[in-house]
């Protein structure tokens, strides 16, 4: 019998015994009724090699009494197609539920169930993305299952798709021995401060994952856990934190691992509480760490004096630091201009993202100067200079760190450098 339908994206459990049949338990044991006799059905099930992937899923649907997600039909389709032409190798199997290119019907935990039976033999599939569709923790389970199997796997996208904290501690403890996924996307799923202790803990261990993303989990403070993990972790490139309501004192801690931490190099605290204060630890940890390669501080309140610090430590110690973003932080003209000023003295300081501050006329003229003379190339920065009756202003440009971190663009433009420039500047296994 197939497992209970997940809940609907953002209905909160109320505790029905509905609800307790379809939700996972804590218990690394655990595993629903139904979830225990599928899972048991996936040991030994074979690829068959005489049909392909379309038909594969169509027989197994009447075979488990499943309907059959056309979306998942399609998708399947289009790689059978790519098969036959010779291009299987390296294959990432787009099936988000936020695609605008075809009719989608987003997949429920009952379909990735199916999915995943034909998935973890599919060795030419090395990425995976389920973003935006309806999972819930009981997909989750079974995305555990597959990262567990398919040991090709290096990307995994699940973003939104109501994973809660029991389905976030079964993909963080899959991790453990897992020795092949490196990009794992857990963007939007309310995994909260429950779930991600787990992460934490598993990061403490995993020695393969080079890129994770726990942005807008719901997430309080978590620093703590995670940067004991920065002390121990020698792997983990990428570090995606926003709307995690950090503080002062959670940079702080941030920072304090950064002083033994040498393989970040790339730190998203975008959405936070971070003030100038704040700023005084980034930019003491800046003057020793060489690593560190992109900072993305987007919309916190660093203003005038935090930008101050940064700039004297980018002018006089650092030369590390690639690719900064203050976007809405309340800096005026003065720290806006000091930001610019170190741009002249450190040349591998290459990319800044400043709009949504306060830009005065020094500021514009300080701008255009840089990209005039060439030294901030326009597609590395998100302001363009023009001029009206003879003043110079700056105008807003869309580039960015990451321009398509909620949405994928149907232009293709999403994989352009100056759109999604943090993934440029340090590429980590399979790209979104």
């Amino acid at each position: 019998m197939a497992a209970q339908p997940p809940r609907p994206v953002g209905e909160r459990s109320m505790g029905s015994p509905r609800e307790a049949d379809r939700a996972p338990a804590r218990s690394p044991a655990w595993a629903p009724t139904q979830a225990r006799t599928l899972g048991a059905a996936l040991v030994g099930q074979r690829e068959s090699p005489e049909s392909g992937l379309q038909e594969h899923y169509s027989n197994l649907c009447m075979e488990k009494s499943q309907k059959i997600n056309p979306f998942i039909l399609r998708i399947l389709q289009e790689v059978d197609e790519e098969i036959k032409k010779g291009l299987a190798a390296g294959i990432t199997l787009n099936i988000a539920g936020n695609n605008r290119l075809v009719p989608v019907e987003r997949v429920t935990g009952e379909d990735f169930w199916i999915l995943s039976r034909i998935l973890k033999n599919c060795l030419y599939i090395n990425g995976l993305d389920v973003g935006y569709n309806l999972l819930s923790d009981v997909g989750a389970y079974y995305a555990a299952k597959l990262v567990q199997k398919q040991l090709n796997l290096i990307y995994l996208n699940l973003m939104f798709n109501d994973i809660g904290p029991e389905g976030g501690e079964l993909i963080a403890k899959v991790l453990h021995k897992n020795q092949t996924l490196k990009y794992l996307r857990m963007t939007g799923n309310k995994i909260e401060n429950k779930g991600g202790m787990f992460f934490a803990a598993m990061l403490q261990i995993n020695s393969s994952l080079e890129k994770l993303d726990l942005g807008d989990c719901d997430l309080e403070e978590s620093t703590v856990h995670i940067g004991r993990m920065l002390k121990e972790n020698h792997c983990l490139v990428v570090l995606h934190m926003c709307k995690h309501d950090i503080k002062n004192s959670g940079i702080q801690q941030l920072c304090d691992a950064l002083y033994l931490n040498s393989s970040l190099r790339y730190l998203d605290v975008s959405c936070n509480k971070i003030t100038h204060d704040g700023m005084v630890y980034l930019a003491d940890v800046l003057k020793s760490n060489t690593t560190l390669e992109v900072i993305d501080l987007s919309f916190n309140r660093i203003e005038n004096a935090g930008a101050n610090y940064l700039s004297e430590t980018l002018t006089s110690h650092n030369r590390s630091l690639k690719a900064l973003s203050v976007v809405s932080n309340n800096i005026e003209g003065e720290g806006l201009v000091a930001l610019s000023q170190s741009m002249k003295t450190n040349l591998t300081f290459s990319h800044i993202y400043i709009w949504g501050n306060k830009f005065d006329e020094a500021t514009c003229v300080a701008y255009s100067d840089l990209i005039q003379m060439g030294r901030l190339k326009p597609d590395n920065t998100d302001v363009e200079p023009f001029v009206v009756d003879g003043r110079v202003y700056l105008a807003e440009v869309s580039n960015g760190l990451k321009k398509h971190y909620y949405w994928t663009s149907t232009s293709g433009e999403s994989y352009d450098h100056s759109s999604n420039a943090g993934f440029a500047l340090v590429p980590v296994g399979q790209q979104p």
